[in-house]
């Protein structure tokens, strides 16, 4: 199975398991960070571009002060795939290294 096929409903699940503070919202994988303040935001934002780049595979995010707020799916898929869960849990991994 391709990175970028769909995932069913219980891989879907099994995966939100697996991702604390993520939620299904309109057929996305949805998380909102908050940082202490707009330059941690921006941070986590500068260093997330460096892996979602090398994924080739761009969110749907945005900025106000210290939150950030990220959409995730694949849009050829036309839904969640195997790649929006790995890149999912690569932020929660940078973001971790920022958040107070």
């Amino acid at each position: 199975m391709s990175k970028r096929s769909l995932l069913s409903e219980s891989e879907l699940q099994a995966a939100l398991q697996k991702l604390p503070g993520w939620e299904l919202i309109e057929g996305k994988l949805h998380r909102e960070y908050r940082f202490a303040d707009f330059v941690h935001a921006f941070g986590f934002m500068a260093a997330a571009a460096v892996t979602i780049e090398a994924m080739n595979h761009h969110p749907d995010w945005r900025n106000v002060w210290n939150r950030v707020s990220i959409d995730l799916w694949t849009h050829d898929a036309g839904g969640v795939t195997a790649l929006d869960v790995e890149l999912a849990g690569r932020l929660d991994a940078l973001a971790a290294k920022l958040l107070p």
